[in-house]
């Protein structure tokens, strides 16, 4: 057996895997074979969307389930043992494991990521690969665990029996923080993006520490009563009886996991603070779900209960870590001990990536000023100044500006999609109820089929609140609207929401995440996999902050004999002014929604009904690849791509000359995002509707070459009497070869599967028209050549 002849899955069948099972692995419990650890960036353009490369791994090597030690990156025998080591590096970086090799069946490279090896990389023989319990040995003294500490991080994952894995993030989270509490560490910070599943993580590290013995009694707490609900009926479900929810301001001592409100064991009467009832020892565990809230505060509710059961390992759970110069859950929990961003998630795609329409009034930008002495709808006298953007809905109610709003919104769901779920932001409840009227007004039909098309979700109004449940349900249609103000924007689960409008200023980083987060998750069976922001107010100006998505910063800086805890938020100030209302950090239950309107007695509203409002300017942005917003059309987008791969014309066209199957090209561009349906779609409508094939798409979009048709290509190889040389079935077969090219394009012509369909089956059986060309390696050359003589013109 010649090794260099064999393919890479042949090494590893063959070399790789008998070396890890003689070494002593498992084979069934402890390795895994290529493992896809992504699933590939979704990549949208127009109405269209593909999926990049998910990330695989060709061995990962365990030392029990979900608890990863190593990663093997094989590569064929015409490589060097050590050609996949980078690659390996990447992916362990990724997979938070320590140790990694490469091969190419000869032997291993091994590179040892603890930093405590003599060697970084060595090169071991296929019968030197170590053994799990040496590896496990080097990776408790990398962690610093002792005999007790090791034995307290093989606690165990929940297993439902369907062979759910914990993604990979997730996995590194759990590990992560459970090995933080076995080394004692009683302060612990976890930060993942929303919709990446937090409450499943946390399920995860309650079960575990909670099966070991380690916490025999733990509270969950999260400040909306939609969250409680969630997490009890679903992701902790598997606690069964020894879970309960603290309600009615009842305590029950007989139960081991308690689910929370933190309003409904606090209050500010003394006798309301119902959590003293317990004793501040009885719970080990406390989990503090969306922590940059309540108890980024000192004095917050939540700061007051975990005072009180201080003695207990605390663990904050955040999208967003509350990082201002008053305010900080750094300063309380440390520097998280793992973090997974919202890039990252859309990056490997698990969340959806976005598509952002911006949408400028003219009175919002130029400004409006009242006519002196003008009065408004109420009779008010208007204060004489000019109002722009920041006034508006706040301020100041252009009946016409909401009309507007609610055209635009209703354009873009007849033009995608009618029943897409779609959430408003509006800036306080007063708004979005003109808004909810308004969108009434311009969908009769759809009202008329159910009055439930449109709902306000607001904090003030049963009715509205009590539709939540089924504006997230994938599975209910209505309501298909919901207009809100600060009710929605965190711990709703709106797995279809393909649309989110921002007509609210936001100038919270915190909240501007929570708000994005609504779209953010992904649902296949659905078919949502990426979504649309309609912008109104600019708010999309903050994904150019730093802070969108860097990783959490400190900038609290205590002054002399300052405390180290930073005080609460100072609440922003309007003109004029008072009390805007809660930004939603302190939310009351179930609530946080501004009543505006002057219900709160601070802002004078004003509200005008007859000027006219008009678009200044319309334009959609992309989620660039680099987690940037571009503005670019299709054709922009795969110039920037072709470009950036072969810099020149010359270059692609060596590459595409030198490939022995050009579909390989044609894939590596898809990966990176080149729609070729659509792209084909745009250039042939301007091109007379004439068949390009990717050749010519590329050479016209990118290097502004003319395009030749496919059929124009193949006219050309008849007229150079190609042919001449071959005669019988093989000219035949190059004939209808060349024919096929004109009608279906490259691609098909390429696999060799094509000569068992009409017409090549009129001329015989795969095997005999094969031989006519003397041989399988005489019909590739043919081929080859054929591919080189269509091209020839452009290459001449």
């Amino acid at each position: 057996m010649n090794k260099k002849l064999l393919s890479e899955r042949d090494i590893c069948t063959k070399f790789i895997a008998p070396a890890v099972v003689s070494a002593g692995w498992d084979i069934q419990r402890q390795v895994r074979e290529e493992v896809s650890f992504t699933k590939g960036r979704v990549i949208v353009r127009g109405k269209l969307h593909t999926r990049g490369k998910s990330r695989r791994a060709d061995f990962i090597l365990y030392h029990q389930p979900n608890l990863p030690l190593a990663v093997i990156e094989a590569k064929d025998n015409t490589h060097t043992v050590g050609d996949g080591m980078q690659q390996a590096l990447d992916y362990a970086e990724a997979l938070d494991v320590p140790f990694v090799f490469s091969s190419n069946g000869d032997g291993f490279l091994f590179h040892d990521r603890t930093g405590n090896a003599a060697l970084t990389e060595t090169e071991l023989t296929l019968e030197q690969f170590p053994s799990p319990a040496e590896l496990w040995q080097r990776y408790c003294a990398w962690k610093g665990f002792d005999a007790e500490a090791s034995q307290k991080v093989e606690a165990p994952y929940f297993d439902d029996g369907t062979g759910r894995m914990p993604r990979y993030y997730q996995m590194n989270a759990i590990n992560r923080t459970v090995e933080a509490v076995a080394r004692g560490q009683n302060r612990v910070l976890l930060v993942m993006a929303t919709g990446t599943g937090k409450t499943y993580t946390a399920f995860q590290i309650i079960w575990r520490l909670w099966k070991s013995r380690q916490k025999k009694r733990i509270l969950f707490l999260a400040d909306r009563n939609i969250l409680v609900d969630q997490t009890k009926n679903n992701d902790f479900k598997p606690f069964g009886a020894a879970m309960t929810k603290i309600a009615k301001r009842q305590i029950d001592t007989s139960y081991e996991i308690y689910l929370s409100l933190y309003q409904a064991v606090t209050g500010a009467e003394e006798e309301k603070n119902i959590y003293k009832q317990f004793s501040p020892d009885f719970f080990d565990l406390v989990v503090i779900d969306e922590c940059h809230r309540g108890s980024a505060a000192e004095d917050s509710a939540w700061r007051e209960i975990l005072a009180y059961f201080s003695s207990a390992t605390h663990i904050g759970l955040t999208a967003t870590p509350k990082e201002t110069k008053e305010v900080s859950s750094i300063h309380y929990f440390g520097e998280p001990v793992y973090s997974y961003s919202l890039k990252q998630g859309i990056a490997d795609g698990f969340l959806a990536p976005y598509k952002v329409v911006r949408i400028d009034f003219d009175k919002d930008l130029q400004g409006w000023r009242p006519p002196a002495g003008m009065l408004d709808k109420n009779g008010q006298p208007i204060e004489d100044r000019i109002y722009n953007l920041k006034d508006m809905d706040r301020n100041l109610v252009l009946e016409a500006r909401t009309q507007l709003v609610a055209e635009k919104i209703t354009a873009f769901l007849k033009a995608t999609d009618p029943f897409q779920k779609t959430i408003v932001f509006c800036d306080d409840i007063d708004h979005a109820e003109r808004m909810r009227q308004a969108l009434v007004n311009l969908n009769p039909q759809r009202i008329q089929e159910n009055r439930k098309y449109v709902m306000r979700i607001t904090g003030d109004e049963q009715e509205g609140k009590a539709e939540l449940d089924n504006f997230i349900n994938p599975e209910e249609r209505y309501p298909v609207i919901a207009t809100t103000s600060k009710l929605m924007t965190t711990g709703v689960d709106a797995q279809t929401c393909k649309l989110v409008v921002l007509d609210q200023h936001i100038k919270s980083m915190t909240e501007f995440k929570q708000i994005i987060g609504r779209g953010t998750r992904i649902n296949e069976d659905y078919g949502k996999f990426w979504f649309t922001i309609m912008d109104f107010k600019k708010a999309t100006e903050l994904f150019a902050d730093p802070a969108f998505d860097g990783d959490p910063v400190q900038v609290y800086e205590p002054k002399g004999d300052e405390p180290p805890v930073p005080p609460d938020d100072v609440p922003e100030q309007p003109e004029g002014g008072g009390p805007v209302g809660s930004d939603g950090d302190d939310a009351p239950p179930d609530d946080g929604d501004d009543l505006g309107g002057g219900a709160g007695g601070g802002r004078i509203k004003y509200v005008v009904g007859n000027v006219s409002v008009f678009v200044v300017a319309e334009r959609v942005q992309y989620y660039g690849a680099d987690g940037k917003l571009i503005t670019e059309s299709l054709r922009d987008y795969t110039r920037n791509c072709v470009t950036k791969q072969f810099g020149s014309l010359d270059a692609f066209l060596r590459r595409w000359s030198d490939a022995e199957q050009k579909k390989v090209i044609i894939e590596e561009l898809a990966n990176q995002g080149v729609l070729w349906e659509a792209l084909a779609e745009e250039v042939e409508a301007k091109q007379g509707g004439k068949p390009l094939d990717p050749f010519d798409l590329i050479c016209h979009v990118a290097f502004d070459q003319p395009p030749l048709s496919r059929k124009e290509r193949a006219d050309n190889v008849k007229k150079r009497n190609y042919f001449a040389k071959y005669q019988g079935t093989a000219r035949q077969v190059l004939e209808a070869l060349l024919d096929k090219y004109a009608d279906t394009g490259l691609e098909p012509i390429e696999d060799i599967k094509i000569l068992q369909l009409d017409p090549f089956s009129r001329f015989g059986a795969p095997i005999e028209l094969v031989k006519a060309f003397g041989g399988k390696a005489g019909y590739t050359r043919a081929l080859t050549e054929l591919e080189s003589q269509l091209y020839e013109q452009r290459q001449a």
